[in-house]
């Protein structure tokens, strides 16, 4: 008899506990699943987050890539500039958690800029980035401020 009043009791204790909300994550798997593509001298990924529960939540883009310069002389003359490794970045902002948790995304690095020199042979010139090469990037989900979840994509 005091076992099963024991296990009737634990029934109901459980019945009664609090419902959590599920961390927000990264969808990835089917048609939803994060993707990066080089796009020339940017890079865009597109995605979805789930399972979004604070008040507020962003999505951070990085990735290293290796960005082939051109110098303009003062004369307009173009010649090869050095290669310089740069680090692209996209932030969503902070955005209102949307009432379904849910969330797709299509975000763009800036184009990067590389300093005259040492890219040119010296400071009359300018130098222009003309292609990117990415490396893989990472994905972060911030929620409330403090990280949710965090990937790594390869670049296609």
């Amino acid at each position: 008899m005091l076992m099963a009043l024991a296990g009737a009791f634990a029934l109901v204790a459980l019945a009664v506990a609090p419902a959590y909300a599920q961390s927000g994550h990264f969808v990835t798997g089917g048609g939803n699943a994060a993707e990066c593509v080089d796009i020339g001298t940017q890079l865009r990924c597109t995605g979805k987050v789930a399972g979004l529960g604070g008040t507020t939540f962003e999505i951070t883009v990085q990735a290293q890539g290796v960005a082939s310069v051109e110098c303009t002389n003062p004369a307009g003359n173009v010649a090869p500039g050095q290669d310089t490794t740069i680090t692209a970045t996209a932030s969503s902002g902070p955005l209102p958690t949307p009432r379904n948790g849910q969330f797709v995304f299509n975000l763009a690095t800036e184009t990067p800029t590389v300093p005259n020199v040492p890219t040119c042979p010296n400071p009359q010139w300018t130098a222009t980035v003309v292609d990117v090469t990415f490396g893989d990037a990472t994905l972060s989900l911030f929620e409330n401020g403090a990280l949710s979840d965090q990937i790594v994509v390869p670049v296609g």
